[in-house]
């Protein structure tokens, strides 16, 4: 079902890339909306020695039918190497909600 409203988690290395992502992905209609969530901190391992950072949390409400080209825009403007990309399918919710976002990532060509 490609009109099946799905919720990509993805992290930036600060403010301002999460808002210039934000913006670019709802301007160009892969995401009706994103949240941005400052404050986050991250630990992991990256090549071999633990990290621990700053980061800004992306929620990306979107479509199943729109997720590819998302994932593919999200990461040609990404700065990091291996950018996180979580989908989480979306079970039920407010069905107006729902409909708001499914007609935000709809084109002029009802795509």
């Amino acid at each position: 079902m490609t009109d099946q409203v799905i919720v990509v988690l993805s992290t930036c290395p600060d403010a301002a890339t999460a808002q210039r992502l934000a913006e670019t992905l709802v301007t160009e209609r892969l995401a009706t909306c994103v949240n941005r969530i400052e404050g986050v901190r991250s630990t992991y391992v990256w090549q071999d020695e633990l990290q621990d950072d700053p980061e800004v949390l992306l929620v990306i409400k979107t479509t199943a039918g729109r997720v590819g080209e998302l994932e593919a825009r999200l990461k040609a403007l990404h700065p990091y190497e291996l950018p996180e990309w979580l989908i989480l399918p979306v079970s039920g919710g407010n069905e107006r909600y729902l409909e708001w976002v499914r007609q935000g990532v709809t084109d002029k060509d009802g795509r």
